[in-house]
């Protein structure tokens, strides 16, 4: 066998060596020079063999958030817009209703509840129905227990769309709609028993410190009473609710004449003279017992569809 030398060609230095065609290269010999992109000052991505550095613990990102001035300018931005909107809100709000005031009416506690339950169940034994003062400014309702509140008027509502939809389960005719229906109904009967009240005061020229709130807290008062009726009904059928319903429209009738009389106050307009500012007090009696005889036609109208 004829074995002749091979000599080896010195390669000429390029910056990248093509492999030859009939034997490929698996691995690149990188301990010689450092890479092209390297050296001229790119990053090269790959694992740090020695650990991480001081930066890349203490979080490169969260420390770049906060030390970036326009990412400080943009919290500071986003803050100040959340602050606009928050007090755009609040002043909506008051244009239509005081926050302040709207606190009053739910400053009870549960003494306070207590008593003004049993008083709307036996009004017949309470005895002193005026309303205390303070400066010119009426007690909190836990303070004086004659004062008006919204906290028992919202539970009991509440409660009544609870016992409604118990009452159509026990049925079979409960359902979404229906549940809905009744809320929404006596939802709206308050609605237009306080419109139509605030229309009488303005007609008859019948000057009165019963603000709007006033009138919703005696008018939700009545779903105490619808709650009794239909609990006696639910326990003792048609015959307990009547004696219910009968029960319950005194008391809130009597309820109501003691506590608007102390409230709705005769007043003489400047053209009123003679016989006219005498018979403002008989407009006041008319609105207060009006006012209380309406209350048990409601009660009827929306608890007695609920109990068979």
């Amino acid at each position: 066998i004829n074995v002749q030398p091979r000599f080896h060609r010195p390669a000429k230095p390029r910056a990248r060596a093509a492999p030859p065609a009939g034997e490929p290269i698996l691995f690149d010999d990188t301990s010689s020079s450092p890479s092209a992109m390297n050296s001229q000052g790119y990053y090269t991505p790959g694992y740090n063999m020695g650990g991480p550095t001081n930066n890349m613990q203490a979080g490169p990102g969260v420390s770049n958030l906060f030390a970036d001035p326009m990412a400080n300018a943009a919290v500071m931005y986003g803050s100040s817009l959340a602050n606009q909107g928050k007090d755009m809100v609040n002043k909506e709000i008051s244009r239509f209703m005081s926050v302040n005031k709207l606190k009053y009416f739910f400053a009870v506690d549960t003494r306070y509840v207590m008593k003004k339950l049993i008083i709307l169940m036996f009004p017949y034994t309470h005895q002193d129905w005026e309303v205390r003062y303070h400066r010119d400014t009426p007690l909190t309702p836990r303070q004086d227990v004659n004062a008006p509140d919204l906290y028992i008027p919202t539970m009991a509502f509440i409660t009544y769309i609870l016992l409604a939809g118990m009452a159509l389960g026990i049925q079979k005719r409960f359902s979404p709609e229906v549940l809905g229906l009744c809320a929404s109904t006596a939802l709206v009967w308050i609605i237009i028993e306080v419109l139509v009240m605030l229309l009488c005061l303005y007609l008859l020229t019948v000057h009165s410190d019963l603000s709007t709130f006033d009138l919703l807290a005696y008018s939700g008062y009545k779903y105490v009473g619808m709650i009794f009726t239909m609990l006696c009904g639910l326990l003792f059928g048609s015959d307990g609710y009547f004696v219910g319903l009968a029960w319950s429209s005194c008391a809130l009738m009597f309820f109501i004449v003691r506590s608007l009389k102390m409230k709705i106050v005769a007043s003489l307009s400047s053209d009123s003279m003679g016989a006219g500012s005498s018979a403002k007090p008989h407009l006041r009696l008319y609105i207060t017992v009006a006012t209380a005889v309406f209350q048990p036609i409601i009660i009827y109208w929306l608890t007695s569809h609920l109990i068979r």
